[in-house]
């Protein structure tokens, strides 16, 4: 049997937890989902971080009706016993995680169960945790909705990256995390870098969006840091010209980030120019690209492409994934 998790007072955990690299990977049994799941376990590799499986459910989803005896649905979750909503979606991460070598089954392991108001089941977790002190933890959270959960986690972590998978089911839960709304609810409120996958294979790079406002330079920067920690180190910058005249402009741009991303010790593998549109010009340019990353605000006047609707409208339109970095 595994050895029990080393409790920690909550000063000691909080202390723990900053200085950790922390992903919470959003699962909803979709495939979109799961490859979100294999990026956080590539950026997560390293013995100084975490990954953190959540799925959100809908307050007393069945619970009361179905005459469920609590006590028994929490000792089955310890052994993936009890088909509970969610429980299977977190089960096949876990065991895709083991599958990768990100975690082993002899890892000590703690459950831990927190009521919640208005529903019999509350909120579950168990933790694994190396003798070097990596945690994998699977979560079912119990939420008014799905964004809520996802941003009321947060509170609980906190954490350098939140991904959902952009699910192609017909409805339900997995549908919801992709409603635009909700991702767009997620990376505008969360304090911490969104990504949405969808398509997100790996091989194909990093696609770093700049405009050459300080914001943008230290979400190169930061990007930087998070590429850094992935096995693929490939990463580009573009810029987006409103005219030709503008051209020089955001190649000056271009060469500023390329800079600050080479100062991380990363090569450039390409770095252009486009001219038009930067919303249309930075989803078309992403196609080729596995993620493409972005910043939440930057220059202001006439030039700004970042602030506003923009990145936002990247995050709901475009093919490929999307990562709003902060």
């Amino acid at each position: 049997m595994a050895d029990v998790v080393e409790e920690l007072t909550p000063e000691q955990l909080l202390e723990a937890r900053r200085n950790r690299f922390r992903v919470l990977a959003c699962v909803d049994g979709s495939d979109e989902s799961y490859r979100g799941l294999r990026y956080a376990a590539d950026v997560g590799h390293a013995e100084d971080a975490d990954v953190i499986l959540l799925y959100v459910r809908p307050v007393d989803q069945g619970m009361r009706t179905g005459g469920l005896q609590v006590r028994v649905a929490r000792e089955n979750m310890l052994n993936w016993g009890l088909e509970l909503p969610g429980i299977q979606y977190l089960k096949k991460g876990r065991d895709q995680l083991i599958e990768l070598g990100e975690m082993a089954s002899n890892w000590g392991e703690k459950f831990t169960h927190t009521d919640v108001d208005g529903d019999p089941l509350g909120d579950n977790k168990i933790e694994y945790r190396s003798e070097n002190g990596k945690s994998i933890v699977l979560k079912l959270k119990v939420a008014p909705s799905v964004a809520a959960g996802i941003l009321d986690q947060y509170e609980l972590g906190p954490y350098n990256l939140i991904i959902l998978g952009a699910s192609g089911k017909a409805g339900g839960i997995a549908k919801a995390l992709w409603d635009p709304a909700i991702a767009e609810k997620v990376a505008m409120h969360a304090p911490c870098s969104v990504l949405a996958a969808r398509d997100l294979r790996r091989g194909h790079g990093h696609l770093v969006c700049t405009d050459g406002s300080e914001q943008a330079l230290a979400m190169a920067r930061k990007s930087a840091r998070m590429v850094h920690r992935t096995e693929l180190k490939n990463i580009s910058v573009m810029s987006v010209a409103l005219d030709d005249e503008s051209r020089p402009e955001a190649q000056r741009y271009v060469d500023e980030a390329v800079a600050v991303i080479e100062e991380a010790d990363l090569e450039v593998r390409n770095a252009f120019v486009r001219v038009g549109n930067p919303v249309e010009q930075i989803i078309e340019a992403g196609e080729d690209y596995s993620l493409i990353l972005v910043g939440e605000t930057g220059r202001t006047g006439l030039k700004r492409f970042f602030m506003g609707s923009v990145a936002f409208k990247v995050l709901e339109y475009a093919n490929k994934s999307v990562m709003v970095v902060r």
